[in-house]
């Protein structure tokens, strides 16, 4: 399951989203790979602070392309609950997890992915994730 800062560090180097996907599955040699619908929300943010036309564009291009290549996965109740327990179990603990981070690593723990990101800081703090450095 790939995070938004993979996205978005490959489309800085000028990549589009078939070439970061074909780079992800040589890597990994996992042909499985899909978004959560909170990496959606991300790069559609991102799409609207782009600071030029040009770069608006491009970027709603590779989201276009990343959404017609990977499946998108819902969060769904058993994932919410999943991310909930996570969340509760961490801030005993004292540490705090994004909330975008937390449901995106819940989803790749209910669903049985690993989760491909540029951000690896908070995707470690969630046990038993599975987290490949992008």
């Amino acid at each position: 399951m790939l995070d938004s800062t993979a996205a978005v560090a490959a489309e800085r180097q000028g990549k589009n989203a078939r070439q970061l996907l074909e780079t992800v599955a040589r890597g990994t040699g996992d042909e499985g790979i899909a978004i959560s619908v909170v990496t959606v929300l991300e790069l559609a943010h991102g799409i609207t602070r782009a600071d030029t036309a040009e770069r608006q564009e491009r970027r709603q291009r590779f989201l276009h392309e990343l959404l017609t290549g990977v499946p998108v996965q819902p969060v769904t109740v058993q994932i919410a609950l999943r991310a909930g327990q996570i969340d509760g179990q961490s801030q005993a603990r004292g540490i705090r997890i994004p909330l975008s981070d937390l449901l995106i690593g819940a989803s790749a723990l209910e669903l049985g992915y690993r989760v491909g990101t540029a951000n690896v800081r908070h995707f470690q703090l969630i046990p038993d994730l599975h987290v490949i450095s992008l």
